[in-house]
């Protein structure tokens, strides 16, 4: 156990995995290249060098065997951690992941459990090529059965992880990729919120930003910027999009009497859809202006040249703010 003044998220990630594998023999980890190498992001350098081949397995180009792999092994009491290399790669395992991984705990009347994590690095601001920038997380939220996370700084990195490898239920986990290298502080013995738990992470007065994964620390410097205009501006990291946090919503727009929800995925039946809707419904009386929702175009995502101009920035959240509190 130790503090870390400043620890990057990937090297949080890194250190909750070494934990989790200390405390439990059955946790293993598995995916392309996240032996020798370490993870194209190096998020599991070292891993295998110290628990060894048979329990950090590089696994053949072939997600949808990692992933019903995984799903033996869960069955035989493993706690599997399986990555996916990249966001776009995910889609010849959603079969595996919605037809069986999501269901064989219900399929099973509650006998059989399936303690199984999938991390995907997802999201854009890398400069990558084609299938490597994806958002995806809607496309699982709205899956029954499956719990869905994304971590914004190092230490909800760290502690996320852990309480995703003691769920007894699938956890896609999201990492925001292009955040990788952001610092923050990390105390390995303190008492982390729960796994789905949303955290007001700056407070304010006159709108609410509710923002989960790689938008947190966007939505804090729109914040900065609004505080110096003279508008006061609470974020709220979300942390959880399935199940997703609506009291901690409500509470924040009660105060406020505003909100913008803002991710990288496309708006378009995103997951500030649903927000919009659930919050119009519990807080039509204390709204006094629309949800409003930023966020990707619904369109293939560009080539990087050109993604400054599809992910949501600091401009394009601020004009939000601007237009709720006009109204």
């Amino acid at each position: 156990m130790a503090v870390f003044e400043k620890i990057t998220l990937s090297k949080a990630i890194n250190a909750s995995l070494r934990a989790s594998m200390e405390a439990d023999p059955k946790v293993l980890v598995m995916g392309e290249d996240v032996g020798k190498l370490g993870g194209v992001f190096r998020v599991t350098d070292g891993l295998q060098k110290d628990f060894g081949e048979e329990r950090v397995i590089d696994t053949p180009l072939a997600e949808s065997g990692i992933v019903g792999t995984a799903i033996g092994m869960a069955l035989r009491g493993y706690r599997p951690v399986v990555e996916i290399q990249f966001d776009g790669f995910v889609f010849p395992a959603y079969d595996q992941i919605v037809t069986q991984l999501a269901k064989m705990h219900a399929r099973a009347l509650g006998k059989i459990k399936m303690p199984v994590v999938i991390r995907i690095p997802y999201g854009g601001g890398i400069g990558a090529v084609e299938h490597h920038s994806e958002s995806p997380e809607a496309l699982f939220a709205h899956v029954a059965g499956l719990k869905c996370v994304s971590p914004s700084n190092a230490s909800d990195a760290y502690w996320m992880m852990r309480q995703a490898i003691e769920s007894d239920d699938p956890v896609i986990y999201f990492e925001p990729k292009r955040r990788y290298h952001d610092k923050g502080r990390l105390d390995t013995e303190a008492i982390p919120d729960p796994l789905h738990a949303a955290r007001v992470v700056q407070a304010g007065t006159d709108v609410t930003l509710a923002a989960y994964g790689p938008m947190v620390k966007v939505c804090l410097d729109v914040a900065k910027v609004a505080a110096e205009e003279g508008k006061s501006v609470e974020v709220l990291d979300l942390r959880s999009i399935s199940p997703m946090d609506f009291d901690a919503i409500q509470a924040s727009v009660e105060k406020t009497r505003r909100l913008v929800v803002v991710h990288e995925a496309p708006v378009f039946l995103g997951s500030g859809s649903e927000i919009a809707a659930r919050i119009t419904e519990r807080c039509f009386y204390h709204l006094e202006a629309p949800v409003l929702r930023v966020g990707g175009f619904h369109s293939p995502y560009p080539p990087s040249r050109l993604e400054d101009e599809y992910l949501p920035g600091l401009d394009r959240v601020l004009d939000a703010v601007d237009r709720a509190l006009a109204y």
